[in-house]
């Protein structure tokens, strides 16, 4: 009988500690944000207006940060969606900017769940910062931040800095 009773308990347990590590797993995962999509041939969507793409921060130390600011503009009739914030190299980070509120900082190994709106008229900003002390490597680089959008003319954008290590 007790034999019965264990058995009956470990399975209890076991089926307690598998539905519970289901809903932790399950709540620890973040959501990923609603993106509205547009086509082409959409009159009122949102639209991309980003000047300058490739930004030279000149000569610097490894032991050196230095960032860009890119400034991006909705020119559309529909808010412009930024999303899944990604860049070209563990020592190079994006951030984005609207409205004064600073988003964290997003790399090329943590996933983002960011999405910012930029209404129709406004500016938000794409900083890229670059730190070659996490991967020394010295002479002239380029790195690059990658920023998805739901405007369909320009669905990823793409910002780079140049440097010159020494």
């Amino acid at each position: 009988m007790n034999s019965k009773v264990l058995v009956i308990g470990l399975v209890i347990f076991s089926l307690m500690a598998i539905i519970g590590s289901y809903f932790f797993l399950v709540g620890s995962q973040k959501s990923q944000p609603s993106i509205i999509s547009y086509t082409l041939s959409d009159k009122e969507r949102p639209k991309i207006e980003a000047k300058i793409t490739l930004f030279d921060v000149g000569k610097m130390k490894i032991s050196e940060d230095r960032s860009a600011d890119f400034k991006i503009k909705n020119i559309g009739q529909k808010s412009l969606q930024l999303s899944n914030i990604s860049s070209s190299c563990s020592c190079t980070f994006g951030q984005v900017i609207i409205n004064g509120k600073e988003s964290e900082l997003f790399g090329m190994h943590k996933i983002s769940d960011f999405a910012g709106e930029v209404l129709p008229g406004k500016e938000a900003t794409v900083r890229v910062t670059y730190r070659p002390s996490i991967m020394p490597v010295y002479g002239v680089i380029e790195r690059e931040v990658f920023v998805n959008t739901n405007d369909p003319e320009n669905p990823k954008l793409v910002f780079k800095v140049k440097a010159n290590v020494k």
